[in-house]
């Protein structure tokens, strides 16, 4: 539940402009004049709150919930409680969701984590550096000689530009991160101690000795990407390293040098992703996904959490396992596996320990 010390509620809406704005219809009886105040759990929501449901483990609050509207899925319509109005969505979360940003617009980038706007006492903005209007520059943060940030850009609290760099307008960078060799589009959030554009991982290997090799690349970031806490992206060796408009990159992943990543990709925590590998669009990697290095992974794939990816996958395909292989052989191999284990556990009569 929103704590209003931090994400106070800007509006209310009545129920008829909460259907409005997330294109549903009323259903009959209900008052289209009554208030909705804020959004919470099934759990916890009261009557002035609104609350949502899509996942069948939530059959029983859903039931026993108080809200007063409940943005619900066809299927769970009939399990609204009489005294909630239930607006019917086939995308209940969507539909919430859009009501949160209503309700909440400043959690949806970060904000100054000084309350100001424009350059704040302490920061350090080079002679050089252009900033457009409305920039905002929290206390110690460092803006390099050359480096150009778009208008209704925030630049948090001991971030640091490097030189040259381009941000361009209405993005976050979070506090302690650091953008190097970069060029980041609009409306990008980079959230607190992200690196950017830092040296690729590139050494000439010899029985000698591992002779360093210049990265000389840039970091290139499309418009509405997001990069959570602590990830690194490496800056390309010889070609760029390319994150695709609205990619979705969760905290302390690490994308290697010369990656180029897709439009619309989701990336989960504590992946790694090795140099010259390419997602194409809408790439799904999930959790602890490992990607050796020079590969392709083709659009609309998804890699199931702790894979570890040794070659190509193709379009549409569903992997999983370590090494990574089309999900149904996975699926059949553990079970395999589990059929003679169990098997050897009954010959030695040490039973599923054995």
């Amino acid at each position: 539940m929103a704590d209003p010390s931090f994400f106070p509620v800007a509006t209310s809406l009545s129920f008829n402009e909460v259907a409005s704005l997330c294109g549903l219809a009323l259903p009959e009886g209900a008052d289209p004049a009554r208030r909705v105040e804020g959004a919470a759990p099934l759990e916890t929501a009261g009557a002035a709150d609104a609350a949502y449901m899509d996942n069948p483990k939530y059959v029983a609050a859903l039931a026993g919930t108080a809200a007063g509207l409940c943005f619900v899925s066809p299927r769970f319509a009939e399990r609204v409680p009489a005294g909630t109005v239930a607006l019917v969505t086939p995308a209940p979360y969507h539909a919430f969701a859009r009501l949160l940003a209503t309700f909440h617009p400043q959690a949806l980038r970060p904000a100054s984590m000084f309350g100001s706007a424009g350059v704040a006492p302490g920061a350090f903005v080079h002679a050089t550096a252009r900033l457009e209007a409305d920039v905002t520059v929290d206390p110690g943060a460092v803006i390099g000689p050359g480096a150009e940030i778009g208008a209704g850009s925030v630049i948090g609290s001991h971030a640091v530009i490097g030189p040259q760099v381009r941000i361009g307008r209405d993005c976050s960078i979070g506090a302690g991160s650091a953008l190097q060799s970069a060029l980041i589009g609009n409306r990008v959030i980079i959230h607190p101690g992200v690196r950017i554009g830092q040296d690729g991982f590139g050494f000439a290997m010899g029985p000698k000795g591992h002779m360093k090799v210049p990265q000389v690349g840039r970091v290139i970031v499309q418009d509405d990407v997001e990069i959570g806490a602590n990830s690194c992206i490496d800056r390309g060796a010889s070609r760029d390293t390319v994150i695709g408009e609205g990619t979705k990159i969760d905290n302390l992943v690490q994308i290697g040098h010369n990656c180029v990543i897709g439009r619309h990709c989701v990336i989960v925590s504590q992946v790694g992703i090795a140099g010259s590998t390419t997602l194409e669009d809408f790439v799904v990697l999930g959790g602890q996904v490992g990607l050796a290095g020079h590969l392709s992974v083709g659009m609309g794939a998804q890699v199931a959490a702790q894979s570890g990816v040794v070659g190509d996958i193709p379009r549409g395909a569903r992997y999983g396992g370590s090494p990574a292989q089309p999900a149904l052989s996975w699926a059949r191999e553990l079970a395999l596996v589990k059929q003679l284990v169990a098997k050897r556990g009954r010959a030695t009569g040490g039973g599923e320990s054995a």
